[in-house]
């Protein structure tokens, strides 16, 4: 089986990076966190150019890692649609499969999670508050069954 693609989409603190963690391992493939470089770097999640740059270079180092015939697992949230279909549609030009894992969790659970994680010591960004968190649920654009119909099952 040739290199895959996999895309996590959920709003922060659905539990993107915990099944990334664990479908690296599972296929295994090189797996590419914003947050985790953003953090990394020193600069605060919340910062849009950086994390527009990064996502940039991500793209193309994907791209360049799938040609290679290595899988790619990338956590980026995927909010809207048309940045998941650009991401099926490039990894399909490299005849490579393209997984989407949705993670759909309500909103109180997300918020008990990011309260746990607003309060870690490691944790380098600004805490998130509940209004922002709240706020981010207009701006997701949660994929349909049809458009999930156009992604690949899990082989594992």
């Amino acid at each position: 089986m040739g290199p895959s693609l996999v895309l996590i989409a959920g709003l922060p603190g659905a539990g993107k990076s915990t099944l990334a963690r664990a479908l690296g391992h599972a296929l295994p493939a090189v797996r590419l966190d914003g947050d985790a470089w953003l953090l990394g770097l020193g600069i605060d999640l919340h910062e849009e150019p950086p994390r527009d740059r990064i996502e940039i270079l991500f793209w193309q180092l994907t791209q360049q890692l799938l040609s290679l015939g290595v899988s790619v697992i990338l956590e980026s949230g995927f909010w809207l649609r048309a940045d998941r279909d650009e991401k099926r549609l490039g990894a399909r030009a490299l005849d490579v499969r393209v997984e989407l894992h949705h993670l759909d969790v309500p909103l109180d659970e997300r918020w008990r999670r990011i309260g746990l994680r607003n309060q870690e010591q490691g944790w380098r960004s600004s805490p998130i508050s509940y209004e922002q968190l709240a706020s981010w649920d207009r701006f997701f654009e949660p994929p349909s069954e049809d458009e999930l119909a156009l992604f690949d099952p899990p082989d594992r």
